[in-house]
């Protein structure tokens, strides 16, 4: 389990526009809610779930998609940004899988997806 912990964790740079190839992942019923870039794809919450696209090797090409259902989060917690010196916020999720942790950098508005993830839940 420790080899998946270390696999999941992200970090959104800042908030994008829903990718148009996303819409190819999403079922009947399923609707794009919001997107962020991370460093080399983007994640995109719907919904449903939350995906998260991840350009692998030099040339990107090879791409892998996480999944992860709201269904399988037990727990949530978030983290603001602190002082000067801590600038990033933080979200974790304690799923079925283990825990993911999601770094969000200065300029992503941590409350936003703390109730986007409250509404998927609760």
């Amino acid at each position: 389990m420790s080899g998946i912990q270390q696999l999941l964790q992200w970090t959104f740079m800042s908030e994008c526009p829903v990718p148009a190839d996303v819409n190819g992942l999403l079922i009947e019923g399923e609707r794009a809610v919001a997107a962020y870039k991370t460093v080399r794809d983007s994640a995109v919450f719907t919904n449903k779930r939350l995906i998260v696209r991840d350009a692998q090797g030099i040339s990107g090409k090879k791409v892998e998609i996480y999944s992860l259902p709201y269904d399988s989060i037990h727990m949530w917690s978030t983290e603001n940004a602190g002082s000067f010196l801590d600038m990033n916020a933080e979200v974790e999720l304690w799923t079925k899988a283990g825990k993911i942790k999601i770094n969000l950098r200065k300029g992503i508005d941590i409350r936003k997806l703390d109730r986007l993830i409250a509404e998927a839940l609760l």
